[in-house]
């Protein structure tokens, strides 16, 4: 028996490109900040943005903003953009808000993430391993506070 979809189509999904849009690494307070021994906090701020390019294609652009202090002294900074073009078609209209602003930032997640672990070492701090983002449960709570959504 062939496979047959009598809706149409099936949904297409490819990845085109994947790349550093845009990258940034500061120690304002070195090198002083390397004497001290205290505990770092890390505060960690995501964000995302989506450019159509076409009908079918998009960037989609994950920001992630990192700051580590000690008490109040900024130990490092780092910021990083990573971007890629995803081609998506034949996809319910009702599902690409999802699609542009879950999961594709899932995908570009360990590739902002490895970026920053190598900035924080190259700038002369252990290594920065971010935990893992639930880009589903973070999309859901922004269309939720946009209001488009009840729960």
């Amino acid at each position: 028996m062939a496979n047959e979809n009598p809706q149409g189509p099936e949904g297409q999904f490819l990845i085109q490109k994947l790349y550093v849009k845009d990258l940034s690494f500061e120690t304002p307070n070195s090198p002083s900040i390397f004497m001290e021994q205290r505990r770092p906090e890390v505060n960690v701020q995501l964000d995302t943005s989506t450019q159509s390019l076409d009908p079918q294609t998009f960037e989609v652009v994950l920001s992630i903003t990192v700051t580590v202090k000690m008490e109040e002294r900024v130990a490092y900074l780092a910021e990083v953009n990573q971007a890629g073009i995803f081609t998506i078609s034949g996809i319910p209209e009702q599902h690409m808000g999802h699609m542009l602003g879950a999961f594709c930032p899932t995908i570009l997640f360990p590739y902002a993430r490895e970026v920053i672990s190598d900035l924080a070492t190259r700038g002369g701090f252990p290594p920065l391993l971010l935990a893992p983002v639930n880009f589903d449960a973070v999309y859901l709570q922004r269309i939720q506070q946009q209001g488009t959504v009840s729960v």
